[in-house]
């Protein structure tokens, strides 16, 4: 399927698992993974990659320079991403727009003049926060449901490909949609072969959660740490959902995706745990607490967040047909592998998350 991959943001939590996902499947191919370093916990992955037989290369695709200097290249992962939904909203956003869009502009030329394959991790954020705040959804007392009736783009299993995309997303969202808006200029003008997943929360072993992106991972390790934890904004009852894809479930797909990208070149794909594995904050600290068992002191804060959204789930209903494939991984057991991988590195761990 390939000689020569390039996974770009690959000493990341996505990155680095799905690198060695690749050289696991494919020993014989050579699988090098590109970054920077500047998410924190990135170094600690650096070994993991050289014992699965991953070489690393320290760059930076802000830097035009740093992107070019490769041999033979048949396949490029782009995971690379300044992911925070808060980025730039505070201050300077030179961070979040040179490394999403410029970024992307320099994979793109790389893998024009390499000929090259490229899969491109995009996300569920290129979808606009005012329609998502007008998700018709009721209240119960675990969660927030949908209700009725059903804008386009939406349907009981969540939101599809056809949801719209006219409005504001925050700087972060912007950007990765204007880095799809390139792709597909580059698949038409240079005949580039590439596939597009605008992925949900990607979670699992080794994620280095944070307040502002990989809830999923904070949440078990402030129950293992027994640190307290904020249910923000909406009211502060941690009723607001989204689903959850195990980096392994993510990897698979893109086997299936790359196996078949003459078909699926140019579409956009969303990708994530769909319905079954939707969770609001509330069962997500009921699971936390089962699987560790511990409780930690939760504050409820009822303002919401700029760029916060009360209910995503994905539809998968099109990359599931399109690939025939399906998330093998449940919640219970997402949270119980991240319990597990933290209580195996505690001394390291306490340290960063």
């Amino acid at each position: 399927m390939f000689c020569n991959a390039l996974v770009v943001g690959g000493a990341g939590f996505v990155g680095s698992n799905l690198a060695i996902h690749l050289k696991k499947c494919f020993p014989d191919g050579n699988v090098q993974a590109f970054d920077n370093l500047h998410r924190r916990g990135s170094e600690l992955t650096l070994q993991r990659l050289r014992e699965a037989g991953v070489s690393f290369v320290h760059g930076d695709i802000r830097i035009a320079e740093d992107c070019a200097c490769y041999g033979d290249l048949d396949l490029i992962i782009d995971c690379s991403a300044e992911p925070s939904v808060l980025a730039g909203s505070t201050g300077d956003p030179s961070y979040v727009i040179q490394t999403n869009l410029f970024g992307t502009f320099h994979i793109l030329e790389l893998a024009r003049r390499k000929n090259a394959r490229l899969i491109f991790l995009s996300t569920s954020r290129v979808y606009p926060v005012r329609h998502l705040l007008s998700v018709p959804i009721q209240r119960t007392a675990s969660r927030f449901v949908l209700g009725s009736p059903l804008p386009r783009g939406l349907t009981p299993e969540g939101i599809t490909e056809e949801f719209p995309l006219d409005g504001p997303r925050t700087l972060y969202g912007a950007s990765k949609l204007a880095s799809e808006l390139l792709i597909q200029e580059y698949i038409e003008t240079y005949n580039l072969k590439a596939v597009i997943d605008r992925c949900g929360i990607i979670t699992g072993p080794w994620q280095m959660g944070k307040v502002d992106q990989g809830v999923v991972a904070l949440w078990v390790a402030h129950h293992i740490f027994k640190r307290p934890l904020k249910m923000i904004g909406f009211g502060g009852q941690g009723l607001q959902v989204r689903d959850a894809i195990h980096v392994d479930d993510l990897a698979d797909l893109l086997l299936l995706q790359l196996a078949n990208i003459d078909q699926a070149t140019g579409t956009c794909f969303n990708v994530g745990g769909g319905h079954p594995n939707s969770f609001s904050l509330a069962e997500l600290t009921t699971l936390c607490q089962a699987v560790t068992g511990n409780r930690v002191p939760l504050e409820s804060v009822p303002e919401t967040r700029t760029g916060d959204v009360p209910y995503y789930v994905t539809d998968t209903s099109l990359v599931r047909r399109t690939f025939r494939w399906e998330p093998k991984r449940n919640m219970r057991t997402i949270v119980t592998e991240i319990a597990s991988w933290i209580e195996g590195q505690y001394d390291d761990l306490i340290k960063v998350l």
